[in-house]
This record gives C-alpha cells, structure tokens and sequence, in this order.
C-alpha cells in the first residue's frame, strides 16, 4: 500500500460515522462513468456523420477523466473510468431507464444494442461494484465520487453553478462530507458558487443510486462530482488549478 493512501486511511479512523456506527478506515473508490467519446470500430458505422454530437457534452464528460485521474493519485488508488462514449451505453442509468440507450443506439438491432450491454455496462458496473465490495468485506467504510461535469447551458437554460456535489439527503454521511465539501471549496475559490443536489439530484436514477441498494449509510458513501465545462475550456493553466483546488478541499473536508 502506498504511503498517501495509509495516510488517508489513519486520518479517517479518528472518526466516527455520520451514522453512529463503529470506527472504520475509509477507501476510496474514484469512478468516471463519462470519460470519453470514442466509439469502438465495430460501431462506427451507426455513429457516421455524428461527430459534432460526440463532441458535445451528451458525448461525454469533458474534463471528468483527468478530474478523476488527479482525486485518484491524491487518495492513491486506481479510477475505475469508462472513455467510450455514453451515447453507445449510458453506464450511469439502470439497465432499464429509458436513456441507457440513445437514440442512435435505439435505432440500432436489438442484437447490437445486447452485444453492447453485454461487452461495455455489465463489465464496468461490476468493477465498480466489486472495488466497494472488497473493502467493505475487509472492514473497510467506503466513500466512493463519481467524476462528472456539466454543460453551462442546457435547452436554452443557464446553469447557476461552477461545482455540484450530488448525494441522497437520506444518508447522513454523504449529507455531512457534501456540507464540508462544499465550504472547503468556497473558502478555497471565493466567488465560486457550488451548490448540493445541482443541477441533478444524487437521488435519482444512477450508479450511486445502485450501490445504495446494495450497501447500508454505515458503510457506503456515493457523491457525484460535477464541474461546470466552462472550467475545462478555460485552459490548463485555469483547469490544473482548479483541480488542485478540487482535491484539495476533499482532502480537507474528509479530515475533519
């Protein structure tokens, strides 16, 4: 084990859950469901004169795969990330929401869209799933985030944030961690606005949602990222720092 993450797993020892339940140590599990847009060759075909669409945010993410890659070496484990594009599968909807495929794909044989299922969501969503898993079975209580971003501006509609932390309000745990998150963050970045449960709700349809399910508040914390676009377009000078900031007031805020 890495030097970073036993220091982590110490910090979180001195703390007790948001639940009241036994002390644990913390892992960490960093996902990025929407890192890329890349369609594999044996698709391309049904993707053809779609590019400026994959470039779009309902592509993918931008920005979300190196935002995950940096939350990763901070709290020294591996990112469990997808890069093809969530218009082939949508990993972060359950596997009958109605977006799961889009309407590329729903034009697609059925036979396709299985193929596609079977070789991209089944093998990403039990990675994930595994990774929490594990350190539960070993005592371990996790606290997993989901790295995403959005889009300025939606159906004509301006998005009032520069961050959002989403989480299921239910779960004191994930409640208090996106409290702190969030004032590290402000403090660290005066004038940002970032807001809880914006512009999406934690609680909806998604892979947190999921794992929720599956594993009690003791032990499981799920909290989606999301970072305004405008952020990645600003440049690297602007986005490297931003990210340092990001992970920053984690670090802080899961320290406490």
């Amino acid at each position: 084990m890495s030097r970073k993450r036993a220091d982590v797993r110490v910090t979180w020892k001195t703390a007790r859950t948001a639940e009241g339940s036994e002390l644990r140590p913390i892992s960490f599990v960093v996902t990025c469901e929407h890192g890329g847009n890349r369609i594999p060759a044996k698709y391309a075909k049904l993707f053809r004169g779609r590019r400026r669409l994959l470039e779009s945010h309902r592509g993918y993410d931008p920005g979300a795969l190196s935002m995950a890659r940096s939350l990763s070496r901070a709290l020294g484990t591996v990112p469990v990330a997808s890069t093809v594009s969530r218009l082939l599968i949508e990993l972060n909807r359950s596997p009958r929401h109605p977006a799961v495929y889009s309407k590329v794909m729903r034009k697609a044989p059925q036979s396709v869209r299985r193929e596609v299922y079977e070789r991209y969501y089944i093998p990403y969503r039990a990675r994930v799933e595994n990774a929490v898993r594990a350190a539960v079975e070993r005592g371990d209580r996790v606290v997993h985030i989901s790295s995403h971003s959005f889009t300025p501006r939606l159906n004509g509609v301006v998005r009032k944030a520069d961050a959002g932390l989403l989480y299921d309000p239910r779960r004191a745990s994930e409640r208090a961690l996106s409290a702190r998150w969030q004032v590290a963050l402000q403090t660290r970045m005066p004038g940002w606005r970032v807001r809880r449960n914006y512009p999406y709700r934690g609680a909806s349809d998604g892979l947190t949602r999921y794992l929720r399910g599956l594993f009690p508040g003791s032990v499981y914390s799920g909290i989606e990222l999301e970072i305004n676009h405008k952020h990645f377009f600003a440049g690297d000078r602007v986005w490297n720092r931003i990210r340092s900031t990001v992970v920053g007031a984690l670090l802080e805020s899961v320290r406490k």
